[in-house]
């Protein structure tokens, strides 16, 4: 029985950066002996183990072979005779199939070593093609190694780009798919993510309105850049940039799908654009099964953001509105993370990206003064029910009136 630490800690080890989760495969050992040891099972289509004091998960080296479609669609063998080359051939990258064992002897035999040095994302065998969920994870290593040089093999892009083609990722569960994007979309670069997608042809199966941005052109003047797409990578690129949570980095990706619905002959504007994709936004919510606060803010984010840009412009009762839609009164976060994903939307522009947002203040001050309408006097008064909400909603849009004014 023999023991290595293998995929992402030897990786990022060599690489110089934190380790945070640890893998081991085990080779030589057989379940009965895992058990003996104390280990806890946790897997249910191969043997996976927890060990009984750090938790870390061992799995019994293994090789696998298709059998069906997409994700699952494999079928796995785990015995003492399996070898460590055979469990790491069936990994996805160079990078990810080297292990480590307790003298810190590293085992390499695809030269992951070598694509660490040269920056390559390089899978390891033909096999990668079996398995679909790996054009999202090849996609996410880029954008989370981006900054450090790392570039997608050829080879490999034209193996991703096969799938894409084959049609298995349309097997993936919308479960597996959210556990890639939203990891990706909180990588440091997660425009690369979107980028290699798009670069192999998986952003056109996955998410057809986002790829049917690219080419889409917008008035020069507000956007120096002008293709929707190039826009919509800078904005996430922004998102990052500040730090923003999964909430914004999902409605900043989505916030222009209206533009990719417009007729060419309205080019380079835009009329409306928030409302006609307010159906596109629903339909990739609904596709990856997003959690619920990602696609509430998406669709309200989608709807209201020119009104955010417009924010300094706006009536009173117009801004009441928008106020009374976010529910600014009981989900005072919401609005806040409206207001950062209207900043990143702004600076997500060529040479624009420095620019001051001062509707973001503007904002925070007009949902302070609405807050701040105490309920008291009013009840005071003998308004209850509807006239209640009547009344409060005059008392608001004095005090918003009166806010405007004194800007």
């Amino acid at each position: 029985m023999q023991i290595y630490k293998v995929g992402g800690a030897v990786r990022d080890r060599l690489l110089g950066l934190p380790v945070t989760d640890v893998d081991w495969v085990v080779v030589g050992a057989t379940t009965e002996e895992m058990l003996a040891r104390g280990y806890r099972p946790v897997g249910a289509d191969f043997p996976v183990f927890l060990h009984p004091k750090t938790g870390e998960e061992y799995a019994l080296a293994r090789t696998e072979r298709k059998s069906g479609r997409g994700y699952g669609g494999f079928t796995f063998h785990a015995s003492p005779d399996v070898t460590l080359e055979e469990d790491l051939v069936r990994r996805d990258l160079t990078i990810n199939a080297i292990a480590e064992d307790d003298q810190h002897n590293l085992t390499d035999p695809y030269h992951g070593q070598r694509d660490l040095e040269e920056r390559i994302l390089r899978h390891v065998s033909p096999a990668f093609a079996e398995d679909p969920l790996r054009v999202l994870r090849v996609a996410r290593f880029a954008a989370r190694y981006a900054g450090l040089g790392f570039t997608v093999a050829a080879e490999t892009l034209e193996l991703m780009r096969q799938l894409s083609e084959s049609g298995e990722l349309e097997a993936l569960t919308a479960e597996r798919s959210w556990k890639e994007i939203s990891r990706a979309l909180m990588e440091d670069q997660p425009q690369v993510f979107i980028q290699v997608l798009r670069d192999c042809g998986a952003l056109n199966v996955l998410m057809p309105e986002v790829e049917a941005l690219f080419g889409v052109p917008q008035p020069e003047a507000h956007h120096p850049e002008i293709d929707t797409g190039l826009h919509t990578l800078s904005v996430l690129e922004q998102s990052a940039l500040h730090k923003q949570p999964l909430t914004v980095r999902w409605a900043c990706l989505l916030h222009d799908l209206g533009k990719g619905l417009t007729p060419e002959e309205e080019w380079p504007r835009h009329i409306a654009h928030e409302h006609t994709g307010l159906k596109l936004i629903k339909a990739v919510n609904e596709r990856f099964k997003a959690p619920k606060d990602c696609q509430e803010l998406a669709l309200l984010v989608g709807q209201y953001h020119t009104h955010g840009h417009r924010a300094l412009e706006l009536k009173a009762s117009t801004l009441l509105e928008l106020l009374q839609s976010f529910d600014v009164y009981r989900r005072p976060q919401r609005f806040e993370e409206f207001i950062v994903a209207c900043e990143m939307d702004a600076r997500g522009r060529k040479g624009l990206e420095q620019r001051s947002y001062p509707q973001a203040d503007y904002l925070r001050g007009a949902a302070n003064v609405a807050r701040g309408v105490a309920v008291q006097p009013l009840l005071e008064k003998g308004f209850k029910g509807p006239e209640l909400g009547e009344a409060l909603k005059r008392e608001r849009l004095k005090a918003l009136k009166a806010y405007r004014e004194a800007r």
